[in-house]
């Protein structure tokens, strides 16, 4: 009961922020013996805000307010000027919020705050601030999205086969038409209708004074009164089936898996923590106690790291602790299975494979899809289930080691109606039966009903399209002396999984060179008109 009221009270907000009856909050986390104090600026906007067309627009106009002047001093003159402070700030855009970070040594506050106020008050918005920044984020998107990270690319285009037709499927910085579109004109109205002293949440933490409180939610009233009417965020679509999108492009290194459903669920409701648990198991991030990193990474040296996710999870080839900051109301689960090899980097190094057709890619996207049915159908064991518990108390509290960190979890904590997210959090999991978490992983997950995306090399798209669409056995490859070090009982479960059932009802190729180029157009109510 108390996971519904908790939802609805979520969506009731959602409805009135929609709807205008916002007013600006504030989250405060007094430390009165911290040298620092630590400002967040959250706006519920974020990419769901772009208009059609110009995808990308919020992201480009947080962007250019954090990197560009202020006032009467040049991005430059701001560098030179916080130096001597030790200041630092900077900004982020995901799907349903943009955020603006501000730190600095409680000594230096009352020199550092009038560029804060700047910056978000009178922001210079200079023709050669906005080229520079525009040509960063036309790079992103028309470049290293697919050059610099396969894992990266892959993730995010998931989400675009996910979210396919309503506003949450491009990534947040946009498409490639998207940006190329936009002018400074867009910016400054953009940063007028959707950065607004109604959809703002003022967060502060460290060692500050009360007057600083009542001095920066005055100033920041001065902010566009304007009240935004933030279009609703697009839910991922059920796959019918298994439907895997393999992306080919040149000179890949191996074959990065993704692969997704959607999660009715968020951290409003209670049944997220039971999920929580399975999934921290099945596959936490970076984490090799799981079962996916010890059945394909370790038992069979594959690749760095087999995880699974019950929400979006920000730079997971980077960060070995979620961040804080990108809070949404749209959820799905996901397997991230880091890269794979192909058929031609393992024929190129093993004269004894020069006759495989193709790498590893099936074998392990069925190993996965074998442990998770059997998680499913047998539950956890109780053993599991209280090691694993037990390890989530004490992890999570390593999210908020900083009071940056603090702060931010607290900032989304409202977003899903909740005072204190890793408090709630540390009282749940210690309530938390193993008849719960297995209830929730039978009424949560499935594998039958499946979105796939394979970013792999040219030379191994159209074979392994072809075993994917044939259900062809996927046996493991082996060099002589790897194989010769594993167990029987290894290289008997390699048999049952080269054959395990994987019916797959569609396979598509797409060429890299086409992904996050065109823009969508809107009706601005979460649904995109698809462009026939």
């Amino acid at each position: 009961m108390k996971s519904y009221i908790k939802t609805i009270l979520t969506f009731c907000f959602v409805a009135l922020l929609a709807s205008g009856s916002s007013a600006q909050e504030l989250v405060e986390l007094k430390l009165p013996k911290s040298n620092k104090v630590v400002i967040q600026l959250m706006f519920r906007n974020g990419s769901i805000c772009d208009p059609a067309g110009k995808e990308g627009l919020t992201a480009l106009t947080s962007s250019l307010v954090s990197e560009g002047g202020a006032g009467t001093l040049s991005a430059t003159d701001i560098k030179d000027k916080i130096y001597p402070y030790s200041a630092s700030y900077g900004s982020s855009c995901d799907k349903e919020v943009s955020n603006f970070y501000f730190e600095v040594p409680a000594d230096y506050l009352n020199e550092f705050y009038p560029i804060l106020k700047d910056l978000m008050l009178n922001p210079s918005f200079k023709e050669d601030d906005f080229e520079r920044v525009k040509s960063n984020q036309q790079n992103y998107v028309d470049q290293l999205i697919r050059q610099s990270s396969d894992e990266e690319y892959g993730k995010k285009y998931l989400e675009d086969v996910l979210f396919r037709g309503t506003n949450y499927q491009y990534m947040t910085s946009g498409t490639s038409e998207g940006v190329k579109s936009i002018t400074l004109d867009d910016v400054k109205n953009q940063y007028k209708n959707f950065f607004t002293r109604n959809n703002l949440t003022i967060g502060l933490a460290g060692n500050y004074s009360d007057e600083f409180v009542t001095r920066i939610k005055t100033d920041l009233k001065g902010m566009s009164s304007v009240v935004p009417v933030i279009p609703t965020p697009g839910k991922a679509a059920m796959a019918e089936g298994l439907n895997v999108e393999i992306v080919a492009k040149d000179n890949a290194l191996g074959s990065a898996i993704s692969a997704g459903f959607p999660l009715a669920i968020t951290r409003s409701n209670d049944d997220f923590v039971a999920l929580m648990i399975a999934n921290s198991w099945l596959g936490e991030h970076r984490k090799s106690y799981s079962r996916l990193y010890q059945k394909i990474r370790e038992a069979r040296s594959m690749n760095y790291g087999d995880y699974t996710y019950i929400e979006w999870y920000e730079s997971g080839g980077s960060n070995m602790l979620p961040p804080a900051g990108t809070p949404r109301s749209s959820n799905y689960f996901s397997i991230w299975i880091r890269p794979v090899q192909t058929a031609s980097g393992l024929k190129g190094q093993y004269e004894e494979l020069k006759s495989i057709e193709i790498g590893h890619a099936h074998f392990a996207l069925r190993m996965a899809l074998k442990e998770m049915d059997a998680l499913i159908k047998n539950g956890m064991t109780e053993e599991d289930f209280i090691k694993t518990r037990d390890f989530l108390r004490s992890y999570t509290k390593l999210y908020i080691q900083s009071p940056a960190s603090q702060l931010g979890y607290l900032m989304d904590a409202r977003f899903y109606g909740r005072k204190d997210w890793i408090k709630e959090l540390d009282a749940l999991l210690s309530g938390m039966t193993l008849d719960q978490v297995n209830k929730a992983i039978k009424k949560y997950w499935q594998t039958q009903n499946m979105n796939i995306v394979i970013i792999t090399d040219k030379s191994e798209a159209e074979p392994l399209a072809k075993s994917l669409r044939n259900n062809s056995p996927s046996p493991m490859s082996y060099s002589d002396g790897l194989k010769a070090s594993l167990s029987p009982d290894i290289l008997n479960e390699d048999r049952t999984v080269e054959s395990y059932p994987m019916p797959v009802k569609k396979v598509s190729i797409v060429e890299s060179e086409s992904t996050f180029r065109k823009s969508v157009p809107s009706d601005n109510k979460g649904i995109l008109k698809i462009q026939k």
